[in-house]
């Protein structure tokens, strides 16, 4: 469900993989196209796509008695897609999903929405780490992190996306890996930011390192294990994202840093840019847990037209100095 970039490589890979897919999208002129031109060249120009990939406009149709349900979409529409799969499929068949968010208005796990929704007892599964579309179904090599509610449904999602070019790795702290792949979009635009008022790669690296200890702060107050987050879906996909054009949130930041507005350079990216979510939510948790993390609280400034960006990364750099174990 999702014919965005990450989902049509996905369904892709899960393909050639050997398996047949049935790709979903609520335009359906999208998957018309798709299916006329044989590649998504809206968002995956240049791929050739697997024949047992097909696309399927009836929603109804596409769901019907299929084993696993995989969902790459916005995360902003993960609960209403949720009501979508429990109206149509039978509770034997498992769930995933490659959203790199939160709930936007209570923020809250994936998976609590998952259980909330659909019950304990539904197979889920979550998929995150360091993947860019475009090299995922050109078929370079690939490493993800695969977080399952059982340990035998995590065994049946690597069964579908393991191959000699695509590595998995299973980690049992669910909301870790969730969480890693939520916030580090909030520090690709920070490194965007930093990138497009051209401060070097010093500046950039020093937004990666200290990032990376504003999420290890965070995560512990939310029960994250610290191990998850310096793996692949934590500091990987972090520095992935920060460091790659091929990211949306750091592209947005870019934009950002070179005096466009907010509204500008989405307009510009033309997708959707999953950090700018994550920001609110993540200045609004650490406003409640009473954490210090001056980099969201000022990419969360920037975004909303409260301050510039060189005035954002004045007041970063004027703070007094202190340990690096140091808040």
């Amino acid at each position: 469900m999702g014919a965005g970039s990450f989902g049509t490589a996905l369904a892709h890979h899960i393909a050639v993989n050997g398996h047949s897919v049935s790709l979903w999208a609520r335009d359906p002129q999208l998957l018309d196209a798709i299916t006329a031109d044989g590649e998504n060249k809206k968002y995956l120009a240049g791929v050739e796509l697997a024949d047992s990939m097909v696309c399927c406009k009836d929603l109804q149709l596409a769901l019907s008695d299929v084993d696993h349900v995989l969902i790459a979409i916005p995360s902003k529409h993960f609960s209403e897609t949720l009501d979508l799969i429990e109206r149509h499929t039978h509770s034997e068949c498992g769930l995933m999903w490659a959203c790199k968010g939160l709930e936007v208005v209570s923020g809250c796990f994936l998976s609590d929405v998952v259980t909330e929704k659909l019950g304990n007892n539904r197979n889920h599964a979550v998929l995150s780490g360091p993947t860019f579309a475009k090299e995922l179904a050109h078929g370079l090599p690939t490493a993800i992190t695969v977080a399952a509610n059982t340990d035998r449904y995590a065994e049946s999602v690597i069964n579908l996306l393991h191959s000699d070019r695509f590595r998995t790795y299973i980690s049992k702290d669910m909301r870790g890996v969730q969480f890693g792949g939520a916030f580090k979009n909030i520090y690709a635009i920070a490194a965007g930011i930093s990138d497009g008022l051209n401060f070097g790669a010093n500046a950039r690296v020093a937004v990666i390192t200290r990032g990376l200890a504003e999420l290890m702060r965070l995560g512990e107050k939310l029960g994250v294990s610290a191990e998850t987050l310096m793996g692949l879906s934590g500091v990987g996909d972090l520095i992935l994202t920060c460091t790659d054009d091929q990211s949306r949130n750091r592209r947005f930041g870019l934009a950002l840093g070179q005096g466009k507005s907010a509204e500008q350079a989405l307009e510009e990216i033309g997708q959707s840019v999953e950090g700018v979510v994550a920001t609110d939510v993540a200045f609004r948790l650490a406003q409640e847990k009473g954490v210090s993390m001056p980099i969201v609280e000022q990419v969360y400034r920037v975004i909303n037209g409260h301050t510039t960006p060189a005035s954002a990364v004045s007041f970063l750099l004027g703070r007094p100095s202190g340990s690096e174990r140091a808040e």
